[in-house]
């Protein structure tokens, strides 16, 4: 399941009230960092800078203790710092108050306007490529359908043979293909018998892997999504011979399958493949340099935003930790940018022009100010048309 969609998002954007508290922290999986509850400890200082920001909004402490309750519970709560990933968001307002553990490294931040700051949750929809990863072992075989921060298992159970012999017969011999492990920096097979990974043998496995290869085709209709094997390496080389899928990744992840839990797996293949899904950016990136200038991209928040309203953006590019402040009246397209947030009525412009493009269907980078196609200003756009 998607750690966070596009609904939960549109539905945190349409909550508006006086004080939409925002709050971002990066946290730790495991470590002496989880151990001296610095986390925890990360949150509080938030908190303490939120309470100062809602006091001298002239709000009562009563009050303001009242709505920020629910994160002091956080605080006080060992066991949630246990089962942390890379950041921590959390969002409260008047009876609302949601957390979300997601895999994003976030700078610790807090925000506080009439609605949510999302931008930092963008990374979650853009270069986040779908892929099927399937685990391939003689006699136990799994699929999963994948993305950069989700992974689902697709039952198969009932469309691939439930073991070797059940495609070649029952003279196939486990002891031929018993093997030791080798340590040396990483677990290598060795196989015994004269026919072990060739032959006879093989022309079993190969059999074997033509049925999977045959059982799990009808589950992958779309064949521009990338196919990745967690195998042994002679176990691969043969796959690769059954295989039809147009779409299967050139090398496999060769671990030890009996040691390795499902989410490192999830993390090795993601190392493998993520250069698939980046040159959706870099493409982005070519082509706004490409027809820069004809009136197909723009740079400047007075010039992007109301095109953020009006769902003509393609893919938004916005400098990483940095940030627009001002007002934007819908009614007239009047943008007003200032330094800081100065009073209550300033919000951030980029915030809202992320979020905006996003929900009318447009791409949001976040990217590094060297990385960025115009890297004159904080914001740029390429337009659909």
């Amino acid at each position: 399941m998607p750690l966070l969609s596009k609904k939960e998002i549109a539905e945190l954007h349409q909550i508006n009230q006086e004080n939409c508290i925002s709050i971002f922290i990066p946290t730790h999986r495991a470590g002496k960092e989880v151990l001296q509850e610095k986390d925890a400890l990360s949150l509080k200082v938030q908190l303490q800078d939120v309470k100062k920001k809602l006091a001298k909004k002239g709000i009562h402490k009563t009050t303001i203790n009242t709505i920020t309750a629910p994160v002091q519970q956080l605080i006080d709560n060992t066991l949630f710092w246990r089962q942390q990933s890379d950041g921590l968001a959390i969002f409260i307002a008047d009876n609302y108050f949601k957390t979300y553990t997601l895999p994003i490294y976030f700078e610790a931040f807090n925000y506080i306007a009439n609605a949510f700051y999302l931008k930092p949750l963008m990374p979650l929809f853009v270069g986040d490529g779908r892929f099927y990863l399937m685990n391939l072992e003689i006699g136990k075989v799994k699929l999963h359908e994948c993305t950069q921060h989700s992974i689902t298992e697709i039952s198969i159970d009932d469309l691939i043979p439930e073991n070797i012999q059940d495609s070649v017969g029952y003279d196939y011999e486990d002891k031929n293909l018993q093997f030791r492990t080798q340590q040396s920096g990483a677990v290598q097979a060795i196989f015994h018998g004269q026919e072990a990974a060739t032959g006879k043998r093989k022309n079993e496995i190969k059999t074997y892997f033509r049925a999977i290869n045959d059982g799990i085709k009808p589950l992958l209709k779309d064949e521009k999504t990338p196919l990745i094997i967690a195998s042994q390496d002679y176990l691969f080389d043969i796959y690769k011979e059954a295989n039809t899928y147009s779409n299967l990744y050139d090398k496999n992840i060769n671990t030890n399958l009996k040691v390795t839990n499902i989410l490192d797996l999830h993390e090795l293949a993601w190392e493998k493949i993520s250069p698939i899904f980046d040159q959706k950016r870099k493409d982005k990136i070519a082509r706004f340099l490409e027809v820069q200038g004809t009136g197909k991209t723009a740079i400047g928040i007075e010039r992007i935003l109301p095109k953020a309203f009006q769902g003509k953006i393609d893919t938004l590019f916005c400098e990483n930790l940095a940030d627009i402040f001002g007002s934007y009246k819908l009614e007239n397209d009047t943008v007003s940018v200032t330094e800081t947030e100065e009073n209550d009525t300033t919000i951030s412009l980029m915030n809202l022009a992320a979020i905006k493009t996003f929900l009318t269907g447009g791409a949001v980078y976040l990217l590094d100010k060297e990385t960025m196609p115009n890297q004159h200003s904080k914001i740029n756009a390429l337009y659909r048309y």
